[in-house]
């Protein structure tokens, strides 16, 4: 996992010779724009990996910044992965890049990385400036066999790779030899630009509701996207970078389809994130819907494990009731009363630093135990379009300027 104070060390070490430089202006630190929880990638080339191939990202700002930077993670890899032209520029039409954008990345200097297994890399700061709420293109070549690809699986946005094997079109510019569509992301992690230091980081760490399942896909409706284009229209625009740290099917207590548990990946997915001060835990849904949460003291007994890790690192929580579900996959009135039971204790206990009451944001009045129709993405699972941007509605700004 990076050290984001080791990794930023020598670069902020050139903005504070005082002696031998002008006045520079205030110091600035990394933060986060735009972030995707690392996995196994499953489905499409995820389990065999790629062999010589071109891969094009397409990822969304939070906030704007210069200093841009990237990382690649190899967290679940069998095998080291190098990786040379790495680009990032400003994502066109399709797999195209805006004429201009396209800018190499290099790593401690140099213009290829390799990445070990179970390690990620973050490239030097690229001397160019990325606007917020804007889609970028990080585009890199794999060299030789991958093996298994870390990455992200339900994306909710088309990236795309190379055809041919072979030949590295990572800087291109045009989208041509991006002829094959994939719905995940593909080994890019986070994306970070240099920040005045009141500028910070907030994390959104949860399940499929976090990552977005049900939105539409490239329209960036995700709740978190959603809060993302409200901070940038009040009094906090540009004080808040926004990472999306959600695991479809992710549970708080076991591993499975969604990954490691969230007390295993709390660390690596939201500690570890540069700048980070506030997380927002909506999580807890799949642990009561396959059964690794009878009874309601077994969830906030991991709530209290993931507040106690982030309040060591004066990192505040703000805790998110579960949203309703009845229709959907795994549903009994014995597990909902679970989830109302834990709802109860997130709105009371005062165990969190802040509270956001996303059930009943989202419930149908007249039957509380379900979304309100306008609000279900039709699985009654998750929300969709209009569920999310209520969802982020929900939420007080004034939650983020929580200090430890």
């Amino acid at each position: 996992m990076i050290s984001w104070t080791r990794a930023f060390a020598a670069f902020a070490a050139a903005l504070t010779l005082a002696s031998t430089m002008p006045a520079q202006a205030a110091p600035v630190h990394p933060v986060g724009t735009w972030g995707a929880s690392a996995d196994k990638v499953a489905g499409e080339a995820g389990a065999t990996g790629l062999v010589d191939r071109s891969v094009r990202n397409l990822v969304h700002t939070s906030l704007g910044g210069s200093g841009v930077r990237v990382s690649l993670s190899n967290a679940f890899g069998d095998r080291p992965v190098t990786f040379t032209s790495v680009h990032v520029g400003v994502a066109g039409e399709g797999a195209a890049v805006v004429p201009g954008t396209n800018r190499p990345l290099t790593f401690s200097g140099a213009d290829e990385v390799t990445v070990a297994p179970g390690t990620e890399v973050l490239s030097d700061p690229v001397d160019a400036t990325v606007p917020a709420d804007t889609t970028l293109a990080v585009s890199f070549h794999v060299v030789g066999e991958s093996g298994p690809i870390t990455g992200h699986n339900v994306a909710m946005q088309t990236s795309y790779l190379a055809a041919t094997a072979g030949a590295d079109v990572a800087a291109e510019e045009s989208g041509a030899a991006f002829t094959t569509q994939i719905s995940s992301w593909y080994w890019v992690e986070s994306v970070v630009v240099e920040k005045p230091r009141q500028v910070k980081t907030a994390v959104l760490f949860g399940d499929s509701i976090t990552d977005g399942n049900g939105s539409t896909v490239g329209a960036n409706r995700r709740w978190p996207d959603v809060l993302a284009d409200r901070i940038a229209t009040s009094r906090f625009a540009g004080r808040f970078g926004v990472m999306n740290e959600g695991i479809s099917a992710n549970r708080v207590l076991a591993d499975g389809a969604g990954g490691q548990r969230g007390l295993d990946r709390f660390r690596r997915d939201v500690l570890d994130q540069p700048g980070v001060t506030t997380v927002v835990l909506l999580a807890g849904i799949n642990d009561i819907r396959w059964d690794f949460a009878d009874e309601p003291a077994d969830l906030i007994a991991g709530y209290r494990d993931l507040i106690d890790q982030a309040h060591a690192e004066d990192v505040c929580v703000v805790g998110a009731t579960l949203t309703p579900y009845e229709g959907g996959s795994r549903y009994t009135p014995e597990r909902d009363r679970v989830r109302v039971a834990v709802n109860d204790w997130i709105r009371t206990s005062g165990e969190f630093d802040g509270v956001v009451d996303f059930d009943a944001a989202t419930r149908d009045p007249e039957r509380p135990t379900r979304f309100l129709p306008a609000y279900d993405s039709g699985d009654h699972l998750h929300p969709g379009d209009a569920g999310y941007a209520a969802m982020a509605e929900a939420f007080d700004l004034s939650m983020l300027e929580c200090d430890r």
